[in-house]
């Protein structure tokens, strides 16, 4: 199977591409990337064996080549790997204790083959067709291959971090690192499990849905900052103070999300614009709007969303009551009340110190608060 030249992985640390809108990494004087990526790349090539299929997804799904095995363009690749907050988080953690980056290279890489197993999952479960621009693994391969395929990400990412240097990070640390990681994972089922029962409760709460992407979302953001801190030689009081910072991060980056599924376009997140309200989700804004509206049109919001499906006329008449009940400027307000915890938790943990510890991820709060997709 292709894995990319050198030259590839060298090009992976350049910044997305766009305007300044849209969430780019945020700039320091080392290249996260390279290190990331060769770490990602060795971890599947434990995949290769008499299942030639096994590989090909997962490879698939990151956004290194097409269903026929060619390799994928090298701006499609950029588009369709995502982000990766979480695995620079960690990156950056790290280094603002005084770690050496490169350290966290492993752990960068098992943060990301987990998300990336949550995600496969996730589109089953969701039945969601497309992500980032692509045809889920499911809808190529079906849901039994899709399953196996997140459950090797899973036993990859175990093994990543099993690859972090003894010299730096002792065993014991190592075990409290896996330890953390699996607890994290439960975590973040568990969050998966409130999220699907809520589509079939009508009485779920704003405060409800804040408790569930604590798991299913802020969990491994705030594992990765805390994580980062305790590979890159942080007490464990400077780790939890990073920690505190990136579950702030993290409920703030789920809830810019919520607004996007709603009001965003599809060009800039890679999804039909108001698909979150076809899909009937039950995402910030609409539990705010449910929690307001009363009388006739509270019925109808109730019925709309214990329907199979919303229409268009529906989908409009959400919109207006959106706009109506002023939710949109409400739940943005939500965004930048936990980047605002996330900026004071950074200023606890680094306070008095100098600025360019810090200054990498506040500048990633900054870009996560302006986003559009």
């Amino acid at each position: 199977m292709p894995n990319g030249t050198a030259a590839d992985i060298e090009r992976a640390g350049a910044s997305a591409r766009g305007d300044d809108d849209i969430y780019t990494a945020p700039r320091t004087s080392h290249n996260f990337d390279p290190p990331l990526e060769r770490e990602l790349r060795q971890s599947i090539e434990d995949l290769e064996g008499n299942a030639p299929m096994l590989a090909r997804m997962a490879r698939f799904h990151l956004g290194w080549i097409e269903t026929n095995g060619e390799p994928t363009a090298y701006d499609v690749r950029q588009s369709v790997q995502g982000k990766r907050i979480r695995p620079h988080l960690a990156f950056l953690s790290c280094a603002a204790v005084g770690g050496e980056p490169v350290r966290a290279a492993p752990l960068a890489a098992a943060i990301e083959l987990l998300h990336n197993f949550t995600l496969i999952h996730d589109d089953i479960q969701d039945r969601s067709p497309n992500r980032r621009h692509r045809a889920t693994v499911w809808r190529i391969w079906g849901d039994a291959q899709a399953i196996n395929a997140g459950d090797a990400l899973f036993a990859l990412a175990q093994r990543a971090l099993l690859r972090t240097d003894p010299v730096h990070v002792p065993s014991e640390t190592l075990i409290q690192l896996l330890d953390a990681f699996n607890r994290m994972t439960i975590e973040i089922v568990r969050g998966q499990v409130l999220d699907l029962e809520f589509e079939g409760r009508a009485n779920v709460t704003p405060s409800d849905y804040l408790a569930m992407i604590g798991g299913k979302t802020a969990a491994i953001v705030r594992y990765a900052a805390w994580a980062g801190a305790i590979v890159g030689g942080a007490s464990e009081a400077t780790a939890q103070g990073l920690g505190e910072f990136g579950e702030a991060l993290g409920l703030g980056f789920q809830l810019r999300d919520d607004v996007l599924g709603i009001w965003g376009s599809d060009d800039e997140t890679g999804k039909d614009q108001t698909d979150d309200i076809r899909r009937r989700k039950k995402s910030l804004p609409i539990l705010m709007l449910l929690d307001r509206v009363q009388g006739e049109e509270a019925e109808r919001l109730r019925e709309r969303y214990r329907s199979d499906a919303i229409d268009e006329t529906g989908v409009a008449e959400i919109r207006r009551l959106l706009e109506t009940h002023g939710i949109h400027s409400d739940a943005t307000a939500q965004v930048a009340h936990y980047h605002r915890i996330a900026t004071e938790s950074l200023d606890q943990v680094f306070g008095g110190r100098p600025e360019s510890e810090s200054a990498a991820l506040l500048q990633m709060v900054a870009r996560l608060d302006a986003r559009r997709s």
